[in-house]
This record gives structure tokens, sequence and C-alpha cells, in this order.
């Protein structure tokens, strides 16, 4: 029986590969470890453990956790470690392996030592290149720069008969990170932005926008084929480009949504960073520079896509994509702020 382990098994994309897992008979619960940073005895551990499957503590802040975390594990799901803070800076002031990529090395080296025979590493869905419609190398956004350097990582590993398999999952666009998107837009809460008409943003570009719940399922049946069915591969699971939506059409549906227009305004990069570091205090300045170069990776078309790996996957099991316009009316309903539902990979 092939053991998989799933780190952040609790958290959005984890929970959503674990619940797929499960959904859909993919594996029998006792083959899957639930890898979490709480401890025994707390509610997630706890609610973990009342799958079925195994729970097993390992940390990123602790890479030695992951030695005896991974005891046994033939196929390991590395979901990226959510300290973004670890990126924030340039490429001149976060150097090679001293963002988040750091923390994924100190897991695959553990990985590697613990004998795990395939990794899939959960990138994200920048840098598509659509003049060779394949996935691209190089991203204008600082949020895809841990997730290049933790791919060329894991070659390296390869190339140098460390690990005998490894796949790359460039992760869709989260429908429900929209908010982060559309400049920190907040439709719940005490602080909702309950009067915001227009948004300045940087720049604007297509997204393909996709569901959590979708990225689970494709995650899942990704980890159950035959390790040489994925084997050396890097691709995306997303929507296809033809349904992608712009943040001006994302502002359109918010709008629809509440009953009162939204709209937005391309400033540049420059006044974008001058704006919501004004709008969300000095103390947010180096994530709103960091984050800003996004929308220059968007207006560049990296996000796209064009890979029909997702809608092949989905069909297999009879699930259709949720598109991003019953999640921003669903959002909108409930009053979600964006502060408290997105997440980056």
């Amino acid at each position: 029986m092939t053991t998989i382990a799933i780190t952040g098994a609790s958290g959005k994309l984890g929970g959503a590969t674990l619940s797929a897992l499960l959904a859909h008979n993919l594996a029998p619960p006792s083959s899957i470890v639930a890898l979490t940073s709480s401890s025994p005895g707390s509610p997630t551990w706890t609610a973990l453990a009342s799958k079925g499957v195994q729970v097993r503590r390992a940390t990123f802040d602790s890479p030695a956790s992951f030695d005896e975390a991974l005891r046994g594990v033939a196929k390991f799901f590395l979901v990226s470690t959510p300290h973004i803070a670890l990126d924030f800076g340039s490429d001149e002031e976060v150097p090679d392996g001293k963002g988040r990529e750091g923390h994924h090395r100190g897991a695959i080296d553990a990985a590697v030592r613990a004998g795990v025979q395939h990794i899939y590493y959960s990138s994200l869905a920048f840098a598509w290149d659509a003049a060779k419609k394949a996935p691209g190398s190089t991203s204008k956004a600082g949020v895809m720069r841990a997730h290049l350097r933790t791919e060329a990582y894991l070659a390296r590993q390869v190339a140098d008969g460390k690990l005998s398999h490894v796949t790359i999952l460039r992760e869709g666009l989260y429908n429900e990170s929209w908010p982060l998107y559309l400049g920190y837009f907040d439709v719940g809460g005490a602080d909702a932005d309950t009067d915001r008409t227009e948004v300045p943003l940087a720049a604007d570009g297509p997204v393909s926008w996709t569901a959590i719940a979708d990225l689970g399922v494709g995650s899942a049946l990704v980890l159950t084929a035959a390790s040489a069915e994925w084997s050396g591969k890097t691709f995306y699971l997303s929507t296809r480009a033809a349904g992608a939506r712009g943040l001006a059409g994302i502002a359109k549906l918010v709008g629809e949504a509440r009953g009162k227009a939204v709209g937005i305004k391309t400033v540049g990069r420059k006044e974008h960073e001058r704006y919501y570091v004004q709008r969300r205090g000095e103390k947010e300045g180096p994530a709103v520079r960091w984050w800003a170069g996004t929308y220059e990776a968007l207006e560049a078309g990296e996000c796209a896509v064009d890979d029909p790996t997702l809608e092949r996957l989905l069909e297999r099991v009879g699930v259709k994509a949720t598109g991003v316009e019953e999640c921003i009316r669903a959002m909108v309903a409930k009053g979600q702020a964006g502060s408290r539902i997105f997440g980056l990979h």
C-alpha cells in the first residue's frame, strides 16, 4: 500500500486535497499521512484523526520534524509554506535560499533522508508562456519567485540522483482570493468596503481563476496515479484561458453581487504602491511593494493559462469546475472579508 503524506492537511489546498482523496475513495484513509504544525490533542489534530488518517506533526520552522513525519512515506505532497513575509523584498534583498524556498528545501532534504520516492510540489499558476503554450521559467510576480526557486532545487535533486520522481503542479489562482487581487477588497467585517466604487490598481490582465475544491480534486488524482504518469512533468491545474477574467471583470461581478457598481482604475505601479501604503499603513509597506509586481505579471498574460490538464482530471470523476462568478456571489452574500478568506500558495 502506497503511503501519501500531505503538508498543511488542515489548510486550504492541503485540506481540499485530503477531502478529495477521501470523498472520491482514491486512497484508503490508513494510507494517508496528514501533516500538521498543530500539537497532539489540539482541535486541528483531533479533527484530522477523526477522518481515519494518520496524523503526524511537521513544521517548516523545524525542518528536522519532517524526518520522523515522513518515515515510510512513498509520495509526498509538499504544499508551499504560508509564511509569505519571508519573501518580501527584491531578488537582491531576498537572495536564493532566504525566502520561502528555504522552508521548502528543509522539507525536501528531509524527504530525501527519509527515502521518499516521489515529491509533488504545489507551485503557482504564474509564468505561463503564451507564445510556447507551455510553462515558463521567469515571472514578474514576486509571489512566484520562491516557487521557481523551489522548482529549480527539486530539479537539482533529481539531477544529482537524490530523488527518483518529481512533479510540479502549478496550482491555479484561487477563485476565493479575488479580494486580494482587487485591491484588498473587503465585503464583510468592520472594515467592509461598502462605499468603495473605484479600485486603483497598477495594471490588469486575464486570470484563469480556479476553485480551491477543484484544485483539491485535481491534485488528489495526480497523487494517486502511477508515478510514471506524472514524473518529471510541470503542468498547470487551472481553468482554461478562454474563460479567464481580468480584474475589471471581477469588479463588475462584485458590483452586480452587492448591488452597487465597482470599477477599477489602472494607475501604474508607483501610484499603486503609494495609494495602498497610505491606505493600509506603513507597516504594510513591504507587503504592498512586494505584491505590486503581481499586476505586471497579469498584464503580461502570465495567468491566462491554456492547459487542459485540470479539465481532463475533473472529467474522470464527473466534477464540473466551479466558476469565479459563483464564488463572488457566495462571498458577497455571506459578507466574507477578503482579509480572512484569501490565500496564497
